[in-house]
């Protein structure tokens, strides 16, 4: 019988620090470090080892996790090199640093726990996050790197004293100029040098498109890939000695980013992880702005108010589909399966209270969103909304008028006319989008060979209650490769893997087991089956690839409150089915098939 032990976790760090300098193997120390941070930790608080453990509940202060995961996970050893890294020479850095182009505006050492203040000025104030912490001791440069004589970007390097000889780019979301700090802190936290930039712009808007497309280039593909070859430069410079692997990590635009640098810039990166990636981009832009004229304004026959009905629509989605993948546990498991039938909520001829069902137009809306887009030419222009995510794409797509990343990229690159309405959308304006593609931004080739040849290795994943980009999209552009060069899914495996995450919403958070380490809050364990970051570097430089990838659900998605369940997510083409519905919470209880 065990018993609950209650430990504090600065005596779980003096033990495995002890256990360091005695000399104990690496491995073995790694073995105790995962059992531990599959326990139940409680932030700066006692937390209990027990033998039903899930994953960690949530971090130990930021600087003892980082410290302990270097000092003991074998994929996180120190690089030795050529000379102390400390504040001075970080201040040199800085001051000597030539790169053309590039203007250092400063270089400062950063000690481990600080939490730096990120300015609010220069059109920033829509970023999201005014602070953040930094989990290790680093050098931080912030420079301004001229892309043309109308354009120019801000780029940021963050080099950790305890380098693991690994380079790193993050990528940007949506159609913003917003240096992703979180994920900046989340990679240099685990040794990799990162760096990360603004897009060519500053804040959330797209204004600064108009009427020069050197910006619109610099977010196309210039900003990530100038960032990645400055970036590199730098950290030869610093450490004094080249990177020995490139990575890339980042999500929604950041995951067409990654999938630009595959088909565009082959010898970028050795490894990808991208997800959700806002493929066949002008086409998707099209797509999110077309619910606008469907459901129209709240005065319109179609509309359908946020709140009780579209609950009403979810719940009734998961009484036809729910059950599909062997259990009924609130969670659609593959969507693609999932033909929603919103007849099933007509209102009677005769009813007088239309509050709890859907008049003739209201399912006429509904079933729009739920078919492909198709051209004038009849072509597809962008698959369905898959089931599933439309208790947040009710606030996002369907009930506050136009999509704003649609109204700016219209106003701003395909028309330069900043009074174009949007409430006119038409298959016209699609059309003329997808003509247009500037600086091929679609970023749709299928003949990734170049990468492949490389020897990159790209991990796609994709949450399956993603309510701002369907879910539908990425197995297409998967099977679009698959076509294009000519290769079954087993040989696509060497260096392209597709996995459907189940109950994950844009990115992260959802209903399903979502925390796969694609972001820091989503970070349970550093053991890679758990940690899709990880798992790309065991397989580029171990050769271990990813069959399946473990999520963790924590109940109510706090970590204090405990792992709810766990769940392998599978490699496409096969999906996920339970084979043990009474314990369903256990991953074990399903199989892919």
């Amino acid at each position: 019988m065990w018993r609950r032990i209650e430990v504090h976790p600065w005596l779980v760090a003096a033990i495995l620090l002890l256990l360091l300098w005695l000399r104990l193997p690496r491995a073995i120390a790694f073995d105790i470090y995962t059992f531990l941070t599959r326990m139940s930790f409680q932030n700066a608080s006692p937390f209990c080892l027990d033998p039903n453990f899930g994953v960690m509940k949530s971090f130990a202060p930021l600087p003892v996790f980082f410290a302990l995961a270097s000092a003991t996970h074998p994929l996180l050893t120190p690089r030795q090199t050529s000379g102390i890294i400390d504040a001075s020479v970080c201040k040199q850095l800085g001051a000597e640093l030539a790169i053309g182009n590039v203007t250092v505006n400063f270089a400062e050492y950063i000690s481990a726990g600080t939490n730096i203040t990120l300015s609010r000025d220069y059109n920033l104030s829509t970023c999201t996050g005014s602070s953040q912490v930094v989990p290790v001791d680093l050098c931080r440069v912030a420079m301004r790197v001229e892309t043309s004589n109308r354009s120019e970007l801000t780029l940021e390097a963050w080099l950790p004293t305890n380098w693991t000889g690994r380079f790193l780019s993050t990528g940007n979301g949506g159609v913003s100029g917003c240096i992703q700090y979180a994920d900046l802190a989340y990679t240099a936290g685990l040794g990799f040098a990162t760096v990360g930039a603004n897009n060519g712009h500053n804040g959330t808007s797209g204004l600064a498109f108009y009427k020069n497309d050197d910006v619109v280039h610099d977010f196309s593909d210039r900003s990530m890939h100038t960032g990645v070859v400055v970036g590199k430069q730098i950290t030869k410079q610093y450490y004094g000695t080249a990177h020995t692997k490139s990575y890339y990590l980042g999500c929604s635009t950041g995951g067409r980013q990654g999938f630009k640098a595959v088909q565009s810039y082959p010898n970028d990166f050795d490894g990808v992880v991208a997800g959700a990636p806002a493929m066949a981009f002008t086409n998707l832009t099209s797509w999110s702005g077309h619910f606008f004229p469907i459901f129209g304004a709240n005065t319109s026959a179609t509309y359908i108010p946020a709140g009780a009905k579209w609950a009403l629509i979810h719940q009734e989605i998961l009484n036809q589909c729910d059950g599909i993948d062997g259990v009924v546990d609130g969670i659609i498991e593959d969507p693609a399966l999932c033909y929603f039938r919103p007849e099933a909520l007509q209102c009677p001829s005769n009813s007088t209270n239309t509050t709890a069902c859907l008049t003739s137009p209201q399912v006429g809306a509904v079933k729009q969103v739920f078919e492909g887009y198709y051209g004038e030419n009849g072509q597809l222009i962008y698959p369905r909304m898959e089931p599933g995510g439309e208790l947040i794409a009710q606030f996002v797509l369907y009930t506050n008028g136009a999509f704003p990343y649609t109204t700016d990229w219209f106003r701003y690159v395909v028309y330069n006319d900043p009074t174009w309405d949007p409430a006119t959308f038409s298959l016209k304006d699609a059309t003329a989008a997808a003509i247009q593609n500037p600086f091929n931004i679609m970023t749709w080739e299928g003949d990734i060979s170049a990468f492949r040849d490389a020897g990159g290795k790209v991990l796609h994943y994709h949450g399956q209650m993603d309510s701002i980009i369907s879910a539908d999209n990425s197995p297409r552009y998967y099977n679009h490769v698959s076509t294009t060069m000519g290769l079954t899914s087993s040989e696509l495996d060497t260096f392209y893997r597709y996995f459907k995450i189940s109950g994950m919403g844009h990115c992260s958070g959802g209903d399903g087991a979502h925390a796969i380490g694609q972001q820091g809050p989503e970070t349970s364990t550093l053991d890679p089956q758990n940690n899709v970051l990880l798992r790309m570097v065991d397989w580029v430089e171990n050769g271990n690839a990813p069959e399946t990838v473990t999520g963790t659900k924590y109940v109510n998605d706090d970590k204090t409150q405990g792992v709810q369940f766990v769940r392998n997510h599978c490699k496409y083409p096969k999906r996920n089915f339970c084979i043990d519905p009474a314990n369903y919470t256990k991953a074990e209880a399903w199989t892919c098939i």
